[in-house]
């Protein structure tokens, strides 16, 4: 099993300040926790490892060893320890309490999470779904290594040809959806789809792609159900395909370079649905790729 240790860091909503009283014994209160935590871990590992060591071909022992390690490097709260084998602790967007797996198809980091808002008749918006964006591990460092790879992840925050050559390349992501709108039908997400996706179909190619925004759109047939709860993937597969799941069952698939980078710029581009989001991406990516 291969564990991979990196930067994990997710926008978190503002919290009140404590008094100064407040202050002084939460200090006193957190050193303390902190130091008998520390000890008991480290105690917990080193008697886990004699435990091994007189029965090395117990797997419970080495599995049980394997969670205290993991634990005792996540004490830090900018680092977490990934195996991509394992079932982490998934990461919740916050305004919604939607939670993503930390690593989808053993393979792809969670990178940021965000909300899709929507205005109705321009009085009042709704919070229509939320979303996870992954990108596969190894073909990021493989695509992108060569050319950022001397780079410190403070030097590649907030460069922005960084994000956009994580678009350009043929680099396997992932755009999972989570609706958390109760009354959204298939209907308007095709319509929604048609319009965001049709824009940008536009920006990059400066037509409007008709037939392409088509095959895409006409994969969301109206006999599709999607109450709160259900998940849509857009996969972008080696080779720029682009794959559509829903509630895990496939409605489609379409090898389109400019279908994918467009569907990733609603995420991830210039104009984001949610901004927060991207900044989010953007460091993680700095941080995966930054020595």
């Amino acid at each position: 099993m291969v564990s991979f240790r990196f930067p994990f860091s997710f926008s978190q909503p503002p919290t009140p300040p404590p008094s100064a009283t407040a202050n002084a014994s939460s200090r006193h209160s957190s050193a303390t926790t902190a130091a008998a935590f520390s000890l008991a871990a480290t105690l917990s590992v080193a008697g886990a490892g004699i435990a091994i060591s007189q029965n090395p071909n117990n797997p419970f022992l080495q599995n049980a060893l394997n969670f205290l390690v993991s634990r005792r490097i996540g004490i830090s709260p900018m680092w977490g320890s990934l195996s991509l084998s394992d079932d982490s602790s998934p990461v919740t967007e916050s305004r919604t309490g939607t939670s993503f797996p930390v690593v989808l198809r053993d393979s792809q980091r969670l990178l940021g999470v965000g909300l899709r808002r929507k205005a109705i008749l321009g009085l009042k918006n709704i919070d229509v779904y939320a979303f996870g964006v992954y990108a596969d591990d190894a073909d990021v460092k493989e695509c992108l290594s060569e050319k950022y790879g001397d780079l410190s992840a403070s030097e590649l925050k907030g460069n922005e040809k960084l994000k956009e050559d994580l678009m350009e390349c043929d680099v396997s992501m992932t755009i999972r959806l989570q609706i958390v709108y109760g009354r959204l039908s298939i209907r308007s997400v095709r319509s929604a789809f048609e319009e965001s996706v049709g824009s940008r179909l536009q920006k990059f190619s400066g037509s409007d792609n008709k037939e392409l925004l088509q095959s895409f759109t006409s994969q969301f047939k109206d006999e599709y159900k999607i109450p709160k709860g259900s998940i849509i993937d857009l996969s972008k597969e080696r080779g720029y395909v682009l794959r559509t799941m829903i509630d895990g069952k496939e409605v489609g698939s379409i090898e389109s370079k400019l279908l994918c980078r467009s569907i990733l710029d609603l995420y991830i581009g210039n104009e984001p649905f949610d901004r927060k989001a991207k900044e989010d991406v953007e460091m993680n990516l700095a941080a995966l790729l930054g020595k």
